[in-house]
């Protein structure tokens, strides 16, 4: 959710994505936010975003909302969920809030829910979180020494 971010937003996503190996490629597709209007309910906003959100998915993709009280994961456990999403064969689509979060109906629709992060990010920082954890995972998973514990 969002659009015209600041450029070090998009270069940081860019790099990641950029990384990520063919089979696993990385798509951003910005969905713009509903504009923030004096009077008008923050659920109202919300479920216009959730309408164009749900317009712009695949017809077959596995829907992760991420959510601060979704599932916290660590990067095995990430890259774990990547291969069980690989085997099942649908694309995977990452849902990023926009200023007030996601619509409820939208997070009661998801397939999962997962948490980057106890702390508050800006939703532009989550992309960024995101692409590297999502990098990072993969990494693992193909044996590189990108991850260490």
């Amino acid at each position: 959710m969002g659009t015209r971010m600041p450029g070090w937003v998009n270069e940081g996503y860019a790099e990641f994505a950029r990384r990520m190996p063919r089979e696993l490629s990385l798509d951003l597709l910005e969905v713009k936010a509903e504009p923030r209007a004096e009077g008008k309910p923050v659920a109202a906003m919300m479920t216009a975003e959730a309408v164009r959100l749900r317009a712009a998915l695949p017809p077959r993709c596995r829907r992760i909302v991420l959510d601060e009280r979704g599932a916290e994961l660590t990067t095995v456990n990430l890259a774990d969920r990547i291969r069980h999403w690989m085997a099942e064969g649908d694309d995977v689509a990452f849902l990023i809030g926009g200023p007030d979060g996601l619509d409820p109906a939208l997070k009661q629709e998801a397939d999962e829910r997962v948490r980057l992060s106890g702390l508050t990010l800006p939703h532009a920082l989550v992309r960024v979180i995101l692409a590297e954890a999502l990098y990072r995972a993969v990494s693992l998973m193909r044996g590189h020494p990108y991850h260490r514990e």
